[in-house]
């Protein structure tokens, strides 16, 4: 949707109102509180707010919602979303400040909702026949510069000197699974578990089962984690494996993680280019944000079925 259509399917704010009835009600209002569906009205003066002659009581149809408890219009919501959507490495709150006109706080609590709704998906064991899964790590280079040069200006290649990359620093772990055929991403990031590890089998198993249904063939790499799935779990999963350590990137016959690796990627343009941090407790809204732009980058309805999943009783 460009700004223009934007523009003509929400000229107004009652224009925007009515187009979230239809999304949420099929223009079939229903009681909350009763679950009547007759003698239930909008009141003609106070668009976000509807009364029930049946129990008497009034609600709102943004109850449950993104949207509930906030006084900003509903135009500048759906602006917001349609700003999100539209620009592949996300936007920052400075940007929707800039570009709404409002304060600060209000436009990061506005994207921290869409990113909520973005997240509001279930995708219990929706995966299977090939998928792939690989990990990154996030948050930044070290800070601290612990390269040391000889009087060439060579780098000293000492371990002690090297800086790490990925696993083995402070970086937090990102898992991610992405079905072959349908290109579905499911990325999670992985807490420390209670021994302060970083990153287990265990808990590489537990998001495989989440959206994997048994059976399914996963590639992966050669880390050690992976093992797993060869040992106490051989039956449930058929485990590729492709040796990233020795330079091999495909073992032929699809055997890789190219597809995973290439959404990594676009993580990472949206952490440098755009965000440049992300706090441990928002991150996994991030990933969301990545993973349903990635899940729906071909749905000419994505602008619906956000607002959708903006619902929260309906979308879990």
């Amino acid at each position: 949707m460009t700004f223009y259509e934007f523009n003509e399917r929400f000229p107004t704010e009652k224009s925007a109102i009515d187009y979230f009835f239809q999304v949420r009600y099929n223009n079939v209002l229903t009681c909350p509180h009763c679950g009547s569906k007759v003698r239930v009205y909008r009141y003609r003066k106070r668009d976000k707010v509807c009364h029930c002659k049946n129990c008497n009581n009034s609600f709102s149809p943004f109850s449950d919602t993104i949207f509930e408890k906030s006084c900003t219009d509903m135009r500048k919501w759906f602006y917001s979303i349609h700003l999100v959507l539209n620009d592949k490495k996300g936007i920052s709150g400075c940007q929707l400040q800039r570009e709404l006109g409002v304060t600060y706080k209000t436009a990061w609590r506005m994207l921290k909702q869409i990113r909520g709704a973005m997240g509001n998906e279930n995708m219990n064991k929706s995966f299977d026949v090939f998928v792939e899964i690989d990990e990154t790590y996030i948050g930044g280079k070290p800070r601290k510069n612990n390269k040391k040069y000889d009087e060439n200006g060579n780098i000293i290649l000492d371990e002690k000197n090297q800086i790490k990359r990925g696993r083995g620093t402070k970086k937090t772990p990102v898992v991610g699974i992405k079905e072959r055929n349908t290109q579905r991403v499911y990325a999670e990031v992985a807490l420390p578990n209670e021994e302060g590890q970083k990153l287990t089998g265990k808990q590489l198993l537990s998001i495989l089962d989440k959206v994997c249904k048994d059976e399914t063939t996963v590639v992966s790499d050669d880390f050690t984690g992976y093992k797993i799935l060869d040992k106490k779990h051989k039956n449930k999963f058929i485990h590729l494996t492709v040796n990233h350590s020795q330079g091999q990137y495909s073992a032929g016959n699809g055997i890789h993680t190219n597809s995973i690796e290439s959404f990594w990627s676009l993580v990472k343009r949206a952490f440098i280019g755009t965000h440049h941090h992300y706090s441990v407790k928002y991150m996994q809204k991030y990933i969301d944000e990545m993973s349903f732009r990635q899940n729906n980058k071909n749905n000419p309805d994505i602008f619906d079925k956000l607002l959708f999943q903006s619902i929260f009783e309906q979308a879990s």
